[in-house]
């Protein structure tokens, strides 16, 4: 039998044992049958031919069942009742939009108009503005007047959803920053994430966002994931599990503020080294290692009620054929998902526009692929308009078929029923300041920064600082225009208005780095606060070349360094000379403050590793300190 015999034949077994007969897959491997039958079986061996020809007859034998309606309320049953198939493929799709609030004649704004109007979309996702150089959330008044003024424009009410993975200070201004959820993981409460579910809960609430996509479920097991890292509560997963449950339960507790959440990245994005913004990632895990790793959380978040799963653009050759990204598979989706893990909530996918997707397909191919597979809701495909066609087309043409299609849309509607949008669908403008920047939450977020910091290395006793005023704190940063380091050299300032501070950024050139360094006094120890955030694109969460070789030429002095890790706690691999190490697992501004008062000794440093830094640390390890700074009003008294 020639290579490529061989190889067609093994992709038949693998597909057809992983799709299972009732699924898009077995679907198309049907076609083939039906083309390789006759003379064609001749070219391939005897006993492969035999093998071929009982699989197909398997899956003649066995028919594909059609999809049995879902029960729907009254609410759901009136607004399905007059839509066309093309108003209900429109019902799936989601688009993205920034909470400004653009001119009425902007081509922006009749874009929405078009698509909301005109199209009957079922929902937007809030994500954050891009300038070039900045980062723009939204401001929480315009963001509740433009969706306002969308509610008013749409038919059937939408369903606003964001990534509140750090609450609604993610992605809008002036609401409670929590740090990211490793911190959580490092602080060691579930109770913590439990506050954290009942805030964002509220806040998203009085600004009009109905659908949370948090929490994460993917235990970040790889030190050189570059997406997920931070973003995930830990490596282990009946800590990660808990952490779930605990976010869940706490979303849910308020009646007056019902929000759906959300269970990502389905099955499992931790184990990967690729950032699925750029290209698709893999898991090579067998399947007991899924079992008893990247399922537990899913398993948690299904028991404690979870309203929706958001699928991973990850290849999992244990689960699905190669190259088949999870949201694309029905043997992950469907089979594993829905049948075995008995989850009967929304799937909606991660961004289609995202490069794991468009990589390898259109806008229209993926689209329908996603909803073969089992999907409910098309979260920001590459071109909306486009993949309604194809949906379209595809019913038309039988692929899909229009009950498919008709099940997610009860799904969508029934969500809007449950968060009451048959009943009130426009934010209460006036009511927004009694909820969110609550200054008790905003204190017990700065608590729980706190708590967070993770002492891993204290050679010489550095930490907390003998004498902080004849330090050389340098503050290095991801870019020139970043927010980040602000408040961290703030703190310093205000505790030691003399000592040296000078803040480095990864824009720099070599010579502009060297300069401002040789221009640092005769420091008797160095306290380097290094931000490494987690960001979508970049495909690795580590300092820029300039400021690494920055940070060794400053431990070749041989004067005591201490380095804070502002972000990637994983940054000790990299300098593992330095002196003394404080991880804070997030970037926000409690954190840079809770990063000084560790520096000082005003609070105490009981954190704990929800991961291990190979060759470093161990999972659980933390060197716990007392405080031996009193402050008042914010200044320490010794």
């Amino acid at each position: 039998m020639s290579p490529q015999v061989g190889q067609a034949v093994l992709a038949f077994a693998r597909s057809y044992s992983n799709s299972g007969p009732n699924s898009a897959q077995s679907g198309r491997w049907r076609r083939r049958c039906r083309l390789r039958s006759g003379l064609r079986m001749l070219q391939v061996p005897l006993q492969y031919a035999a093998f071929l020809l009982a699989a197909c007859a398997a899956l003649a034998s066995t028919p594909v069942k059609p999809p049995v309606p879902i029960k729907t309320s009254a609410t759901v049953r009136r607004w399905m009742k007059t839509m066309t198939l093309r108003e209900e493929v429109a019902q799936l799709v989601f688009i993205e939009f920034h909470g400004g609030s653009p001119n009425t004649r902007s081509r922006d704004y009749l874009k929405f108009v078009r698509l909301i109007r005109d199209t009957n979309v079922g929902g937007l996702i809030l994500t954050n503005a891009t300038g070039g150089r900045s980062v723009q959330k939204a401001e929480p008044y315009a963001l509740a007047s433009f969706l306002n003024r969308m509610q008013r424009l749409a038919r059937v009410p939408l369903l606003v959803g964001a990534d509140f993975e750090r609450g609604a200070s993610m992605r809008v201004s002036g609401t409670t920053a929590f740090p990211q959820a490793m911190a959580f993981g490092a602080a060691g409460d579930p109770s913590l994430t439990r506050f954290e579910g009942e805030v964002t809960a509220r806040e998203a609430r009085a600004l009009g966002v109905h659908w949370v996509y948090y929490p994460v479920a993917d235990v970040n097991n790889n030190p050189d994931n570059p997406i997920i890292n931070i973003r995930s509560f830990g490596e282990n997963p009946q800590a990660v599990a808990a952490h779930v449950k605990a976010f869940i339960e706490g979303a849910h507790s308020d009646k007056h503020s019902i929000i759906l959440t959300t269970a990502k990245h389905f099955p499992g994005h931790g184990d990967t080294a690729v950032d699925t913004h750029l290209s698709l990632a893999e898991i090579t895990a067998d399947r007991a290692r899924l079992e008893n790793l990247e399922l537990v959380p899913f398993r948690a978040a299904i028991e404690a009620g979870v309203d929706s799963i958001m699928t991973g653009h990850i290849a999992v050759p244990a689960l699905a054929p190669d190259e088949v990204p999870a949201t694309l598979s029905p043997a992950i989706l469907t089979n594993l998902l829905r049948q075995e893990l008995g989850f009967n909530g929304l799937v909606v996918t991660d961004a289609l526009g995202m490069g794991a997707i468009v990589n390898g397909f259109g806008a229209g191919d993926a689209a329908v692929r996603a909803l073969e597979a089992g999907a409910d809701t098309l979260l920001m495909p590459a071109d909306a308009d486009i993949a309604i066609r194809a949906v379209v087309a595809a019913v038309q043409s039988g692929r899909l078929s229009r009950q498919r299609i008709q099940n997610s849309v009860a799904r969508i509607l029934a969500a809007k029923e449950h968060v009451g949008l048959d009943r009130k669908r426009f934010v209460d403008v006036e009511s927004i300041g009694d909820v969110i920047d609550d200054p008790a939450v905003n204190e017990k977020a700065q608590e729980i920064a706190e708590r967070a910091v993770t002492l891993v290395r204290n050679g010489g006793n550095m930490i907390p600082l003998a004498n902080p005023g004849r330090a050389c704190f340098v503050v290095m940063t991801e870019g020139r225009y970043s927010a980040d380091g602000m408040t961290f050299s703030q703190e310093v300032r205000k505790r030691a208005p003399k000592a040296t501070l000078t803040a480095l950024d990864g824009s720099m050139t070599r010579a502009e780095v060297d300069d401002a360094l040789q221009k640092l006094p005769a420091c008797a120890q160095y306290a380097v606060a290094a931000f490494a955030p987690v960001n979508s694109g970049r495909g690795s969460v580590g300092m820029s070349s300039e400021l690494s070789r920055a940070i060794d030429n400053l431990i070749s002095t041989g004067r005591p360094l201490a380095l804070v890790a502002l972000g990637n706690p994983y940054l000790l691999r990299a300098y593992p000379k330095t002196t003394a190490y404080l991880a804070t697992f997030s970037s926000v501004a409690p954190s840079e403050i809770a990063a000084v008062k560790a520096l000082w000794g005003e609070i105490e440093i009981r954190g704990h590793l929800p991961v291990t830094i190979p060759g470093e640390a161990r999972y659980g390890d933390g060197i716990r300190l007392a405080a031996t700074r009193a402050t008042v009003n914010g200044v320490s008294q010794k």
